[in-house]
This record gives C-alpha cells, structure tokens and sequence, in this order.
C-alpha cells in the first residue's frame, strides 16, 4: 500500500467523488503501479473514510479502464495497453497539431516570452531528476501553447485529455535517455512558433508525441 498519496478533502464535493480523484491520480501519477491490488480495508484506513466510497471509487476507475477485476483476487491497478495508448496519443496528436498552427498564428510577444520560460523550466527540471516535477514543466509547456491558441474550446477539450495524457507523459520521462530528445523537440517547437514557421511546428509537434508513443510501445513489447 502506497504511503505517497493522502486524501485533499473539499467541502464542496461530495465524499465518495473525493475518493475517486484521489485514488484517480495516484494511479496516473504512478503511486500506484500497475498489478498493484486494490484493498479495500486498507484504502478506507489510509484515507479515514468508510469501505463504501472505496468501493465505488473503484467501480469508476473500473469504467475508466484505470482498474481491471481479477478472479479470486479482486481490483488491481491495469497496466498500459498498447489499444489504451494509441488511442489517447492519436487523439492527442490531431489536437496538439491544430494548437500549435494555431499558436504559430496567435501567440503574442508575451506568449512566446512565457514558452521561453516554460522551455527554461523544463531544462532546469531534468537536472533535478525529480520524475513528477519534470513531468510538470513538461506540462506547463503544453499549457502555454493551449493559451496561445486563444481557442477556448480547443484548450477545454484538450484539459479533458490532461489526466490520461499525465500517466503517458510521465511513463515517457521514466526512460532517462529520451529526456534530452524532449529538450531538443521543445526548443523546435519554441522555434516554430518565433519564426511563425507553421510547417516546422506541425513537424515538431508530431515528432514529439510520435517518439512518446514508441518509446512506450516498445517499453510494453519489451515486458
């Protein structure tokens, strides 16, 4: 049983949802590893709440295909599939790409100021070798471009992705040779967008979730 991850109570939530995202996040963040099981007398002592949340916690996860029930054993954390994968980084991919020819496009002087920062953040995160702070900037250089878009709804459909997005892009930065690679792709991105090179960061974009998508592949064929 993981000791990482507690419970953020909000009051305006009701319990049994509370579980739920607490439980969901430590799963995407990798607190609880694939294979790890489910049990539900020690998820309700850890988290100070009752077996019924967790349990419904579970069921939910279960749907999200986060969970898998396993005969005579019970709920366990599911593994990445390559189906799971492909299918989250292709829809990925079609988003990413609109947003960076839209950012090409929109970002403003500030915009590409604050990529800049977003890309130096990330730089100085790989020498911390801290895993989830890495995967963070990463992120934050992605949000950057989302509201250099100035398309709102773009940016919505692409938060409602950003969950199932985290457990690739930090199962990507586990593989420490391929954390450089993400520098270089950044910085092409970043260039991209000063040069308003539209078809540079069309190539950029989609090179850089291509290589997250293989690196991952063959992580999974390998086991």
């Amino acid at each position: 049983m993981p000791e990482e991850f507690n419970m953020t109570v909000n009051e305006y939530m009701p319990l049994r949802d509370v579980v739920f995202y607490t439980l969901r996040q430590a799963i995407l963040k990798g607190e609880m590893e694939p294979g790890e099981r489910l049990m539900e007398i020690q998820l309700a002592k850890k988290l100070g709440v009752s077996r019924t949340p967790i349990r419904e916690a579970i069921r939910k996860l279960e749907l999200e295909g986060l969970v898998i029930m396993i005969p005579r054993r019970g709920a366990e954390v599911a593994g990445i599939t390559e189906k799971a994968l492909r299918d989250v980084l292709e829809v990925r991919r079609s988003l990413e790409e609109l947003a960076i020819e839209l950012a090409v496009a929109r970002m403003k002087e500030d915009d590409i100021k604050a990529l800049e920062a977003a890309r130096i953040e990330f730089r100085e995160a790989l020498n911390t070798n801290d895993m989830i702070r890495i995967a963070q900037a990463d992120e934050k250089f992605h949000d950057v471009i989302y509201a250099g878009t100035y398309n709102d709804k773009l940016v919505q459909l692409l938060n409602n992705l950003r969950d199932q997005i985290y457990r690739y892009r930090l199962e990507y930065i586990k593989d420490v040779g391929k954390r450089q690679l993400i520098l270089i792709e950044h910085e092409n991105i970043l260039n991209a967008v000063k040069t308003r090179n539209l078809e540079l960061g069309r190539r950029a974009m989609r090179e850089h979730i291509d290589n997250q998508e293989i690196t991952i592949s063959r992580k999974l064929n390998s086991l």
